[in-house]
């Protein structure tokens, strides 16, 4: 599963002459779904999507707030397109989910999301329409998500999901007290060398 998310100060979707989503400031995000996608890569784009730390806090540090943390607005819009796959010049879209099939999987994928946050927030387009959708980036920022591909049995997934954890607190708590005391080991080591910030004097001195 592929998305595309795109941080907007609005953004639009209208079908003929009718306009029938918009959004203010939030996310935009195109969503491809593939023949092979299940719910695990669903919950895997849901999370992501409203846990991307896109927009400022209110001190103006950049990157440190999600859609969530803001109670901004979010418009999916579905794009079997993101799923093409080019031959020679001309696009072919066989890797995309069958429409019959894309529909009511992209529908739980908006429930999902609607479960996860909250729901008047969440706003979408008209699936298999010929739309226009008007997006007014803001920075512009967009960020390309594709679901990871993985094994399929339940004691792996279960085994990955809990990496996958662990990477992620980790991150937040920043560097570990073992990679602290790593670097003041190499330090101790050779107490001449330089980290780089001065120029280049890591081993030479002059008599």
């Amino acid at each position: 599963m592929k998305a595309i998310i795109q941080r907007v100060t609005k953004a639009t979707v209208t079908v003929g002459e009718e306009q029938i989503s918009s959004i203010g400031r939030g996310l935009c995000v195109l969503l491809g779904i593939s023949v092979e996608d299940t719910q695990r890569d669903a919950d895997y784009i849901v999370r992501k999507i409203l846990n991307l730390r896109l927009f400022e806090d209110a001190n103006g540090r950049a990157w440190s707030k999600s859609v969530m943390d803001q109670d901004f607005e979010v418009l999916c819009v579905s794009q079997f397109t993101l799923q093409c796959i080019l031959k020679g010049n001309k696009p072919d879209f066989h890797s995309a989910m069958p429409a019959e099939l894309a529909q009511p999987f992209y529908n739980s994928i908006l429930e999902n999301m609607r479960s996860a946050y909250k729901p008047e927030l969440i706003k979408d387009g008209q699936f298999g329409a010929y739309m226009q959708v008007h997006i007014q980036n803001d920075g512009p920022v967009t960020i390309e998500i594709t679901s990871p591909s993985g094994p399929t049995d339940p004691k792996q997934l279960s085994k990955q999901e809990k990496q996958q954890q662990r990477k992620e607190k980790t991150r937040s708590k920043g560097p570990s007290e073992s990679s602290r005391d790593k670097g003041a080991q190499r330090y101790r080591q050779d107490p001449n060398a330089s980290s780089g910030a001065e120029g280049d004097v890591s081993s030479e001195r002059e008599p």
